[in-house]
């Protein structure tokens, strides 16, 4: 084993300019990450200088099986925090032959709106806040519940310190760690209300950068919890019953939100806000109906409602 974690941590930049690429991408059930890796001659660090590629979209939902290519756009880069040295991961949006962007390729129309002159000069921020729940690998149990059975009830896990509440903050540092080698804006970390249940922090970072990284910090911990033979999960209630679901609280504001006078405009926005409440929950994800319940720390999935903080 001493000689595969040799070979795991080989530095390449020792030997050759050359450089390994891993392409990420969203497959078809809009949350399940993908990732394949191609041999590049020499460093890179603008994504505009990577070559596309492609890959058998039948295999991914995303394409039928007689017309299955589906090419990849290099979008943004960030450094490998698994080979290290030179090595990159890239995040990439996806496109037909002809160079039409697929249905789930959400990036796309995100890429228009933040690139249109009126919305670049606002500087919009996100901060998002990521929840996620650490399951046991072959039972599908949250990690540190006893098998078939449940902790104590919530009170002493939210920030919580102990071998009896915090559960996985070895995964959970890692994470932090490489996502800050990797060149993320994560901002923080802490232990959420349920047991097994953690959050990190992307932000603030400007336009569709905020999307990016949130995505790259997804893929790093999918790949540390799959070292860890740990199931990492974004389910918003996996669950039920008097524990806490689990979101992606997103933070908003634009240059004359943050300027003087910017209450008014923030109160204009969430009006507009209200009038689109179920089209903008129908985009948020599936399953949110048995989070937003109204209990544990949640509104009603039905009900729009605002407050001045």
């Amino acid at each position: 084993m001493s000689l595969l974690s040799d070979l795991i941590n080989l530095n390449l930049s020792e030997s050759t300019e050359k450089i390994v690429a891993e392409y990420i991408w969203v497959g078809g059930s809009g949350m399940d990450l993908r990732s394949k890796a191609r041999t590049l001659p020499g460093p890179v660090s603008d994504p505009a200088k990577l070559p596309k590629w492609n890959y058998d979209g039948s295999s991914t939902d995303q394409a039928p099986g007689d017309d299955s290519e589906v090419i990849l756009y290099p979008q943004a880069i960030f450094k490998d925090p698994f080979r290290r040295g030179n090595n990159i991961l890239v995040i990439c949006d996806v496109y037909t032959p002809a160079g039409e962007p697929l249905p789930t390729n959400k990036r796309y129309d995100a890429a228009k709106i933040f690139s249109h002159p009126d919305v670049a000069a606002e500087e919009p921020w996100y901060g998002i806040e990521q929840e996620y729940t650490l399951l046991q690998k072959d039972v599908n149990w949250p990690l540190g519940w006893p098998l078939g059975g449940f902790p104590g009830p919530q009170g002493p896990y939210y920030c919580g310190t102990g071998a009896d509440k915090a559960y996985g903050r070895d995964i959970v540092d890692a994470h932090y760690k490489a996502c800050i080698y990797a060149g993320i804006n994560i901002s923080g970390i802490n232990g959420e209300v349920m047991p097994g249940q953690w959050e990190f922090q992307v932000g603030p970072s400007v336009g569709i950068s905020a999307g990016d990284e949130v995505w790259a910090a997804r893929y790093i911990l999918e790949r540390i919890t799959e070292m860890a033979g740990v199931i990492v999960s974004f389910d918003p209630k996996p669950i039920p019953g008097d524990w806490n679901g689990a979101g992606a609280h997103s933070n908003y504001s634009t240059k004359s939100m943050r300027d003087e006078g910017g209450y008014e405009v923030i109160k204009k926005a969430i009006e507009k806000l209200g009038l689109r409440h179920k089209e903008h929950i129908a985009a948020y994800g599936e399953g949110n109906e048995r989070r937003l319940t109204g209990r544990h720390e949640t509104a009603d999935i039905n009900t729009f409602s605002w407050v001045r903080g």
